[in-house]
């Protein structure tokens, strides 16, 4: 994971708060940063190759269902 500068990351947490509801939780918050930190390491593994073909995730989940493993 690559880190950004401190500058850049406030700047990018506050248009993520900008654009969540004014009713919102903290809970919700969390979550808005949760998943966005989690789409950011998805994309960064996707670029570098880090990622498991369709067809293997479901022999993978196939092979787990049928042998209970």
């Amino acid at each position: 994971m690559g880190g950004i500068p401190v500058s850049v990351a406030k700047d990018e947490a506050r248009q993520l708060l900008d654009s969540i509801p004014e009713d919102a939780t903290w809970d919700d918050i969390m979550y808005e940063f949760y998943v966005r930190k989690k789409i950011e390491v998805a994309l960064e593994d996707a670029e570098a190759g880090r990622v498991v073909p369709h067809e293997e995730v479901e022999r993978r989940y196939l092979y787990e269902r049928e042998t209970g493993q």
